[in-house]
């Protein structure tokens, strides 16, 4: 049986809290296979399976969350994953420069930095029951 929606926008279905935990579990894990492999960290959170599935749960449950609180955490993972998306881009399409790989390089370190930060501020706001942003 499904839990109502409560009308207080502070107030969400505790379902709704655990799986935002576990979107920014699959995220924590797409991080740290980035970090633990030859992948880069941005690589491995926007091609990593984990980060796929994360993605695809934001969207389909973001009707959910509307109005409440979590919708900021929801907002947050989407664009973590586009933002990294398209710096992904530049950063190929610089490294296929000779003049651009040195940027590349310092490119990618730093937006796997970003990309960390994203996930643990994330987290910690969600397990503070605050939105974030």
């Amino acid at each position: 049986m499904q839990e109502p929606v409560p009308a207080d926008p502070q107030v969400v279905r505790p379902s709704l809290v655990q799986l935002t935990h576990i979107i920014y579990g699959l995220h924590a894990i797409a991080v740290l296979v980035g970090v633990t492999s030859a992948a880069t960290v941005a690589g491995g959170f926007v091609f990593g399976l984990p980060s796929l599935i994360a993605v695809f749960i934001n969207y389909l449950k973001r009707s959910d969350v509307n109005g409440t609180w979590l919708e900021s955490h929801f907002r947050w993972q989407i664009r973590t994953f586009w933002f990294t998306f398209l710096w992904l881009v530049i950063y190929g399409l610089l490294v296929i420069t000779l003049i651009g790989i040195p940027i590349a390089w310092i490119l990618i370190a730093l937006l796997g930095l970003w990309v960390a930060y994203r996930v643990i501020r994330g987290w910690v706001a969600l397990a503070d029951t605050r939105p974030v942003g």
